[in-house]
């Protein structure tokens, strides 16, 4: 099943858990929590605190993605602070296997992240052991970005990979994702879309994940 996953990078601070809640009632099951650290990436956003803050405000799932340098060293507080799925980038870390691992022995789902230009080969000895894999269709760093298409190409060899290979993790992608492109990655291959702007600047967040999932349902039907 296609999940439309609204991410609060957009969405106004000062109202988050009334936000989540319009999300919600839109059928959003999870939240993205986009972290940053203004090393890996020219932004920086929210901690730990932040993310125990909203874990108190929603029983959603929070899908919570690291866009930080060193990320062993955040990752069990960050699944403490209640993050249910929590990725890293295979650019941060030179020890990705570890990294994963220490997801997962802290209680999480454990993602990899790879960036528009990074191959997808750098994946191919963590995807047995990753619940999902997430693709960006934008460079990472700021909200509102155009998508790009040629990621779509790398949704395509991982669905390609997993079938050969009989594994079972799930494709997310996060970037640039509106109603006019969502059936596109879907047909691709996608599962797990990210929203940011779309949803959040839309002026009715709620109508905006409910459009997303219908026309994602209907390129289910019609899935390549």
């Amino acid at each position: 099943m296609v999940e439309i996953i609204p991410s609060i990078l957009s969405a106004d601070m000062a109202r988050l858990a009334e936000a989540i809640e319009t999300v919600k009632a839109g059928g959003a099951t999870r939240i993205h929590v986009d972290v940053m650290d203004g090393h890996f990436v020219p932004n920086i956003t929210i901690g730990p605190p932040v993310i125990s803050s909203i874990r108190r405000a929603t029983d959603l799932l929070l899908d919570v993605h690291l866009m930080i340098e060193e990320p062993d060293r955040f990752i069990p507080e960050f699944v403490r602070a209640g993050a249910d799925l929590l990725s890293v980038h295979q650019e941060t870390t030179t020890h990705l296997d570890r990294s994963l691992q220490l997801i997962r022995s802290s209680g999480a789902e454990a993602g990899v992240a790879i960036n528009p230009a990074t191959p997808v080969e750098t994946l191919t000895t963590v995807l047995e052991i990753v619940d999902f894999v997430l693709v960006m269709t934008v460079n990472p760093g700021f909200g509102g970005q155009k998508f790009i298409p040629y990621t779509l190409g790398k949704v395509r060899q991982l669905v390609r990979i997993r079938r050969e290979n009989n594994l079972a993790f799930r494709i997310e992608v996060d970037g640039g994702l509106t109603l006019e492109n969502v059936g596109e990655a879907v047909r691709a291959g996608a599962e797990l879309i990210v929203a940011g702007s779309s949803v959040y600047h839309s002026g009715d967040p709620r109508q905006a994940v409910e459009q997303m999932r219908k026309a994602s349902n209907e390129a289910t039907l019609s899935r390549i």
